[in-house]
């Protein structure tokens, strides 16, 4: 397996507020991190709470890394005229874990679908221009559960290794639950596995 399979693209902060103008129309762009379709609607109310003056809120969104759903709306434009040119700004970022959101105000004029496809496409490719795009990895969880006269011989690979400890549970013995990058997660599990002191699930 090629050892940047495991690597995808998102964001780690919202980004708010980028501007397009066309014609006396105004469109804000937003960009969110999201996990899941809880948040994408918390989000989606949020704006319309704020901007409840603008005519349309108009979205798309990819969640998933190795399974990627996703979802556009045009919410009352044209069919296909706002929530797929957002869409695919999101596929040519290739970034997940993502919500953009494109608010428009009307301005008198109307563009006609292939302006609003042009205007959606480029107030969506603006906000994610100045979005800070990062590289994470997807990662896998080990539970360890070790006698506590072991802990030092655990916690030298943990520490040796860069590992994150997610929970730890102390009671008749050890249970660690750690993160670790799916491409080393075989190499990982071995390690801990060759001190034949613990279990691993």
């Amino acid at each position: 397996m090629n050892y940047e399979t495991d690597i995808y693209r998102t964001i780690e902060k919202p980004f708010e507020g980028e501007l397009f103008k066309d014609k006396g129309s105004k469109f804000l762009g937003f960009a969110f991190p999201v996990q899941d379709e809880d948040q994408v609607r918390a989000h989606l109310v949020h704006l319309k709470s704020l901007h409840h003056k603008a005519r349309h809120w108009c979205y798309a969104w990819r969640i998933g890394t190795e399974e990627i759903k996703y979802r556009s709306n045009d919410d009352g434009e044209p069919s296909n005229s706002a929530g797929q040119p957002i869409l695919g700004q999101l596929l040519s970022f290739d970034v997940t874990n993502v919500l953009v959101v494109v608010v428009r105000y009307f301005g008198g004029v109307k563009l006609g679908v292939g302006g609003l496809i042009s205007a959606y496409r480029t107030a969506a490719k603006f906000t994610l221009e100045t979005s800070d795009i990062i590289k994470k990895t997807v990662d896998v969880e080990l539970t360890l559960t070790f006698e506590y006269e072991h802990m030092d011989r655990v916690m030298r690979i943990i520490k040796d290794r860069k590992l994150k400890i997610v929970s730890q549970k102390m009671e008749l013995n050890c249970v660690y639950t750690i993160s670790v990058r799916k491409n080393e997660a075989l190499f990982t599990k071995a390690a801990f596995e060759n001190l034949r002191c613990l279990l691993i699930k």
